[in-house]
């Protein structure tokens, strides 16, 4: 009698930790997910803003049809890629892109010096931050997750209920520098520009256009 309720008690126990794991399992699971909305709502911001800065430089270096056909290329294989790790190549090609649309830019003064522009600049700025910290966030999320379905006792309940590793967000931050320029000062030796504008320069965006 008392064998059996000592079996008893280790089978009680060990469903009550396997309730316990699972639902700690579900809840990790729903955390990945909140971070990753996280980062989509911060990527999208981007994706908004990227048809501006386009528009923008176009209206100083409309020669420069090659570059722009690039950022609206990439731009649109980011907004379609599928899955963490398709997304983080995706954001990496966009990123460089970015990076020379800038490097364009650089030739032209009067669009360095555009508030609309700065504007631009700054908003892009704080909206790779914000991508930065969701995407810590939502690695360190998935590193916890990660190592309790991998390791004892949690592979033992992870297994049988279908719970699998998620993919980490990498990205090339030294990519994601790229478009980290300072247009703040529009004095001092410049590249010399292109011959002329395709138009006036006015150094505002025309407004955004989908890609």
């Amino acid at each position: 009698m008392i064998v059996l309720w000592i079996v008893l008690g280790i089978v009680v126990l060990a469903a009550i930790f396997g309730v316990m794991s699972y639902n700690r399992f579900v809840q990790q699971k729903q955390l990945i997910k909140d971070s990753w909305a996280n980062i989509d709502t911060e990527l999208r911001r981007r994706y908004d803003l990227i048809p501006n800065l386009v528009e923008a430089v176009k209206g100083y270096a409309a020669h420069e049809r090659a570059t722009f056909e690039e950022v609206t290329q990439a731009r649109t294989a980011a907004q379609q890629a599928q899955g963490v790790a398709e997304q983080a190549e995706a954001e990496n090609v966009l990123t460089a892109a970015i990076g020379r649309l800038f490097a364009v830019a650089e030739a032209y003064p009067d669009l360095k010096a555009s508030t609309n522009f700065l504007d631009l600049q700054t908003q892009l700025r704080d909206t790779e931050d914000k991508i930065a910290v969701s995407r810590q966030v939502y690695n360190d999320t998935v590193l916890t997750f990660n190592n309790a379905i991998q390791t004892f006792p949690g592979v033992v309940i992870a297994g049988p209920f279908g719970f699998s590793a998620r993919e980490f967000f990498e990205t090339d931050e030294a990519e994601r520098a790229a478009p980290r320029v300072d247009f703040g000062s529009a004095t001092g030796a410049a590249p010399a520009a292109p011959a002329e504008p395709a138009e006036p320069g006015t150094g505002g965006a025309s407004g955004g256009t989908g890609a």
